[in-house]
């Protein structure tokens, strides 16, 4: 029985059918607040194109949120660092490089970002923040992590199906790969890498941080492997050289990494 139907045989005021027909369109953030819209529609005397914009405007802002969330927690981006706290007077990456990075015309090319530097330099929430930016901005990103990509390829090496293990990269705009360089990678999180790489070249953009250069990569994986790899990470990239002191040390040495006691 459809809501209109139930509706024709009970007294009901107009509300009630505004909120039944909202229902049935699936106009759902419409029906949450079209109570509080027409209270203040009617006691401010709005003119009816107003309520009519005022409530559309309800929906479409609550889908776009909702859209939002849903992107951010399909990404698995970890820990929730954004640009609100991402402090550009610390930065070791130069303030035109963050302003340049941060428009997001190059994920719109499928073009590529390199943020190499030593450990505590900003790398890992500056492509955190990055990946925020773009999800905010209607992009698809995913977040992996090296351990996350040995596991993937190793649970598929069985079945050879790690192409289709790989297939979600088709929907996604920019792709995060995290901490190379740290330690000597596994065979399957060197493939898993390169996979990655290969079946994002020229379709989508891959952002990565290491503490090697990807000069170097032959140090953690088998060169060949790495040549590859490295041909195509950069054949069209923005390789961003960080330097400097850790930020994390810097902070921990001048008390700012944690809450003092005596508060």
């Amino acid at each position: 029985m459809s809501e209109m139907t139930q509706l024709s045989g009970h007294a009901h005021s107009p509300l009630d059918e505004v909120i039944a027909l909202s229902r049935s369109l699936r106009l759902k953030y419409l029906r949450e607040q079209v109570p509080e819209i027409l209270l203040t529609a009617k006691a401010q005397r709005w003119e009816p194109a107003e309520v009519i914009r005022t409530l559309l405007i309800a929906e479409v802002t609550g889908r776009s949120r909702s859209g939002t969330e849903a992107r951010r927690k399909r990404s698995h981006l970890p820990t929730g660092k954004t640009f609100a706290v991402f402090d550009e007077e610390i930065s070791r990456i130069a303030r035109p490089t963050v302003s340049g990075l941060k428009n997001l015309e190059w994920v719109g090319r499928a073009e590529n970002l390199v943020v190499c530097g030593p450990s505590g330099t900003g790398k890992s929430h500056f492509l955190e923040a990055i990946g925020h930016l773009a999800i905010e901005s209607g992009k698809h990103v995913m977040w992996f992590s090296v351990e996350t990509l040995g596991a993937l390829v190793r649970a598929h090496r069985i079945d050879d199906t790690i192409a289709k293990a790989l297939a979600p990269l088709a929907k996604v705009d920019l792709v995060i790969v995290d901490d190379l360089g740290m330690l000597p990678m596994t065979n399957a999180a060197s493939e898993g890498l390169y996979y990655l790489i290969d079946q994002a070249y020229e379709r989508r953009s891959v952002a990565v941080s290491s503490n090697l250069h990807p000069s170097a990569f032959d140090q953690i994986m088998h060169k060949n492997l790495a040549t590859a790899l490295v041909d195509r990470l950069l054949h069209h990239a923005h390789v961003v050289i960080t330097e400097g002191e850790s930020i994390r040390l810097t902070e921990a040495t001048t008390g700012k990494g944690v809450v003092p006691l005596d508060r």
